[in-house]
């Protein structure tokens, strides 16, 4: 990146939701400007757009449009130093009941912005939010084993976790979306000589989070609990997954953005790590003692791609950036459920987490 373009704003679609805001939030702290283009279609959007209005004022522009839309898509690239694309359909549950929509979103709105990208500015560099659905459902159950409250997988090839050399799979109407986007971003940085990234995203979790059911479970699961409402678990629980602080997720998002010439052309798999895995029973388990509250749950069918188990290796992306995460589980709990204490006006107070 030419340092004449530090002074032009970075632009992240879906500026104004979980990962974006956070983002925004610390490039406009550390004196960048930023484009916060969002469609503000889903809950907490327009909480969060005042929010970095309120701490950044004129650093941070905010945008009301959708990448479906080239127009005004394209006039927030050609003026960026730099593109951060998260700005996605993102729940499962929703693709298979509209996967054209999700489809339009997610793939089409992906091409949207690497067009834009490519006839417009292509010396930005872009980093894009993809997901680790796009290795399918990864291991079928006969591959893992019960230990305690957690499944782990039989195969000791899978110690350290997912890699970026396992085969894609696509599966559920949203794999297939973001894993096409996946795909095309990948295939401009080798067609088109664009400077482009992919981040492979486990469960990213932490303050600014506005839970659902469909995604950003542990959110969900505090805020289900503060709320005293019951919560439902799709399969057994003993489902693992790997979950990283948001703000290490930044620090990861950055520092890729900061390296985006070396690192051109590649993509990374982007988590907590098998350090930071927790079973489904084993976080309710952590709320509990850290609530002090029973976690009223039931049980349903599994989802179409559900994963029995996800853990993401991340000693690639820890190589490239000398990156690794910190953040233990039980702290990162107590930033968010802190967080969504406040917000949601919780007396319920955090006890001290075993």
């Amino acid at each position: 990146m030419n340092r004449h373009d530090l002074d032009k704003p970075t632009l992240i679609t879906g500026g104004c939701g979980f990962i974006g805001c956070n983002l925004a939030d610390r490039l406009a702290g550390q004196g960048g400007r930023v484009i916060a283009l969002d469609s503000f279609a889903r809950a907490g959007v327009q909480e969060n757009a005042t929010w970095l209005k309120a701490r950044h004022g004129d650093r941070v522009e905010i945008v009301h449009a959708d990448i479906r839309d080239p127009t005004p898509l394209i006039d927030a690239v050609r003026d960026s130093r730099a593109v951060l694309h998260l700005a996605a359909q993102v729940a499962v549950t929703d693709s298979v009941d509209d996967p054209v929509t999700d489809f339009e979103i997610n793939a089409r709105g992906t091409l949207n912005v690497l067009e834009a990208i490519r006839l417009h500015n292509p010396d930005a560099p872009l980093l894009f939010a993809s997901t680790n659905k796009v290795y399918g459902r990864l291991i079928e159950d006969s591959e893992v084993e019960r230990r305690g409250d957690r499944y782990v997988p039989r195969a000791e090839a899978l110690a350290n976790g997912v890699s970026e050399a396992t085969p894609l799979d696509f599966y559920s109407p949203y794999g297939c979306s973001k894993g096409t986007a996946d795909q095309y971003v990948h295939d401009y940085a080798r067609v088109y000589g664009l400077t482009t990234i992919v981040l492979r995203m486990s469960c990213i979790y932490g303050p600014r989070q506005f839970g659902t059911e469909d995604q950003g479970w542990i959110a969900h699961f505090l805020l289900s609990v503060l709320r005293g409402q019951p919560l439902t678990i799709f399969g057994d629980g003993y489902q693992v997954r790997d979950a990283l602080h948001v703000a290490e997720a930044v620090d990861a998002w950055l520092g890729a953005l900061e390296h985006a010439e070396r690192l051109r052309g590649r993509v990374f798999n982007l988590g907590g790590g098998p350090a930071h895995s927790t079973s489904l029973r084993e976080l309710i388990a952590g709320i509990a003692r850290m609530t002090g509250r029973e976690v009223q749950h039931s049980f349903a069918e599994w989802r179409p791609g559900d994963q029995p188990w996800y853990v993401t290796d991340t000693r690639a992306l820890e190589d490239a950036l000398s990156w690794r995460p910190q953040i233990g589980l039980s702290e990162g709990l107590a930033s968010l459920h802190d967080w969504l204490s406040t917000r949601f006006g919780s007396s319920s107070k955090r006890e001290a987490s075993a």
